[in-house]
């Protein structure tokens, strides 16, 4: 259940953001409105993630995964385009995550 919390968070994360970019400095009310209850759900679920998983660990898989998805939906909705140096930073991004998610005993361990 821990992993369907997190997704839940960076999905909606995600959403919040682009919803952000999209709000025009608050300005415009249904990004603006999607924005905060967005980063609500966000907030909710990573505070459900933190009860089972490592605050450092949850963060960074959080982070990382939201990076990389706000990439892309950047790069898709809002035709913002990645130099060599942003995409070899979120390819490392990336490799973090699978080696945390893949070898790290953190994950086993509870508070």
């Amino acid at each position: 259940m821990t992993y369907l919390y997190l997704a839940a968070a960076i999905i909606a994360e995600v959403i919040a953001t682009s919803a952000l970019n999209a709000s025009n400095g608050f300005s415009e009310s249904m990004p603006s409105t999607i924005a905060v209850i967005g980063y609500g759900i966000a907030f909710y679920c990573l505070a459900l993630v933190l009860k089972t998983m490592p605050v450092g660990v949850a963060y960074a898989i959080w982070c990382g995964l939201g990076i990389v998805l706000i990439a892309l939906v950047g790069y898709f909705a809002f035709g913002q385009v990645l130099d060599l140096a942003a995409l070899a930073g979120i390819g490392l991004i990336v490799a973090g995550v699978v080696l945390i998610s893949l070898f790290s005993d953190t994950l086993s361990k509870t508070h």
